[in-house]
């Protein structure tokens, strides 16, 4: 019996790592489509929207059910509490993909993106999926220094969107009232997109430590990770 509540509990950790995985393809796809102006590529990445929501609920139901039945405490109550909150992250995550992708389908059969910029959008798309990428990796490793380190690496999609802010606001902006709405759209998305792959990361440093990320001292990082890495799963 305990055999198959642990196995319920790695099955939702499962499950985030999966999500994880799916939404960052899914920026990756978006971001190609709206540049590249491809309507099939961007009606792929809607759709598959579906899947990432039919994962939060399953993970819903199976915590709730956990919660219910094993009335977890300590350690594994933490988790279970934890992936509820990070799933709601991560569908936001895929709403976030699919918004880009609608842009990319309302444009059709123009690029949203006026060339001059699709550097910056090409750049921060990419910041997007490796952020969501390391976060993946968060979740399955554990690694509290590595999460800590996230929010510096959002720091750079930051950057980029005031970049595009520059462009909107620069006397010599010259492709309409239309295009700024879609760019200032599509940089908040990009943003939003990559904050919360940082709350991710930031939940799993309090799900190791049981201390939120801004009160965990970086010298002491290391060690939660390998007693993380040691602990086998749903330890109370």
């Amino acid at each position: 019996m305990r055999d198959a509540y642990h196995e319920e509990l790695d099955s939702i950790g499962d499950s985030l790592v999966e999500m994880a995985r799916l939404v960052g393809s899914a920026i990756g796809r978006a971001t190609t489509a709206m540049l590249d102006a491809d309507l099939n590529l961007a009606e792929s990445v809607i759709a598959a929207d579906e899947k990432v929501d039919n994962l939060q609920r399953d993970l819903e139901t199976k915590a709730i059910n956990l919660l219910a039945r094993q009335q977890p405490v300590a350690t594994d109550l933490r988790i279970v509490v934890t992936s509820l909150r990070m799933s709601a992250d991560l569908e936001r995550s895929g709403d976030l993909a699919q918004h880009v992708a609608k842009v990319a389908r309302l444009r059709y059969p123009e690029s949203a993106v006026p060339r001059d910029l699709h550097a910056t959008i090409l750049e921060m798309g990419q910041l997007a999926q490796r952020l969501m990428a390391k976060t993946g990796e968060i979740l399955i490793t554990k690694d509290v220094d590595l999460a800590l380190q996230l929010e510096q690496d959002d720091d750079a999609i930051d950057l980029l969107h005031r970049t595009l802010f520059q462009h909107l606001m620069d006397d010599r902006w010259k492709h309409g009232i239309e295009t700024a709405v879609d760019v200032t759209l599509l940089g908040r998305y990009y943003e939003r997109f990559a904050d919360h792959a940082v709350s991710v990361a930031r939940r799993v440093v309090y799900l190791v430590t049981g201390d939120y990320a801004d009160e965990v001292d970086p010298a002491t990082a290391a060690a939660a990770s390998a007693g993380a890495e040691e602990a086998p799963a749903g330890d109370a």
